[in-house]
């Protein structure tokens, strides 16, 4: 589901992973939920989105963090 819903073009938002067909990165849905938006908050805001584009948001992330390893306390010294 991810790969048909998420894009990556160097040429579009300097190749991060955006929904497929927007410039909306995939960091940016994920930190908004993360920060306590509510999906159908999101969806009105963004109304060229659907829910299976916010879920392959997170899907994507959950891949990346599941194929990367990053000790904690580097995470807090970048913060």
């Amino acid at each position: 589901m991810t790969i048909e819903r998420i894009s990556v073009d160097p040429n579009i938002c300097h190749g991060q992973a955006c929904i497929k067909g927007t410039r909306i990165p995939v960091h940016q849905i994920v930190r908004m939920l993360a920060n306590g938006d509510q999906m159908d908050q999101l969806l009105e805001d963004y109304p060229t989105i659907h829910i299976k584009d916010i879920y392959a948001c997170l899907d994507y992330a959950a891949t990346l963090a599941e194929e990367q390893i990053t000790p904690l306390e580097k995470l807090e010294s970048a913060v």
